[in-house]
């Protein structure tokens, strides 16, 4: 089972080729293969490095009855309902079920090669910007809709600063870069508060710093 990165958004309207085909960065050389010709109504697509290896597969799936989407969301609220800090899972909750189609990107080989990833995430924060909605990594939580993690679902090693977030008395976003490894700052956000000693944010983060 391959890892997964995804956009959760609340815009149901298909992105053109075209547009995402012009989100991609000049360096890596890369492209987008579609599996139909029907490039307006996709729901899957290969990025690739021209010539070399593939990078990703986006898959876009509606969230209707039945299909996967809704199965999708469903565990999503459950996986949720038992995550820290309280107050970021209960907003999760509420907001879930809001979203109308979830892209997935699985990541491939081609990420570790001649910067694929700064593919990703030109394609994934582009998605993001045009059709809203929240993060979702395998292994590391949600985002809000700013693109703050506000959902703990990491390993216990995990280490380095990250832009996070957490919910005042009032519902609104602190927003602030704190350092997973310490174990104090840890324990401060899992309470669902601001940590001692971290940094705090006022603007939007860019892309590549949400959820990789």
């Amino acid at each position: 089972m391959g890892y997964y990165i995804r956009v959760l958004a609340t815009d149901e309207t298909p992105l053109p080729g075209d547009e995402l085909r012009g989100c991609l960065p000049d360096k890596p050389s890369c492209e987008l293969d579609f599996e139909t010709k029907d490039e307006a109504g996709w729901s899957q697509l290969l990025l690739r490095h021209v010539g070399g290896p593939a990078i990703a597969v986006i898959e876009r799936n509606p969230v209707l009855p039945g299909p996967l989407g809704e199965e999708e969301i469903g565990e999503f609220v459950d996986d949720a309902k038992s995550g820290m800090p309280d107050s970021a899972a209960r907003w999760l909750s509420q907001y879930l079920p809001r979203v109308k189609v979830i892209y997935a990107v699985q990541l491939l080989s081609g990420t570790d090669v001649d910067d694929g990833w700064s593919a990703v995430h030109a394609l994934r924060g582009y998605i993001w910007r045009k059709r809203g909605g929240i993060f979702q990594a395998d292994g590391g939580g949600f985002s809000n809709e700013d693109g703050y993690h506000i959902l703990w679902q990491f390993s216990d090693h995990v280490a380095g600063n990250w832009n996070m977030a957490v919910l005042d008395e009032a519902e609104r976003w602190i927003r602030f870069e704190m350092d997973l490894g310490n174990r104090e700052q840890r324990a401060a956000f899992l309470d669902g508060k601001l940590p001692d000693q971290a940094k705090l944010l006022l603007i939007r983060p860019n892309p590549s710093s949400c959820l990789q």
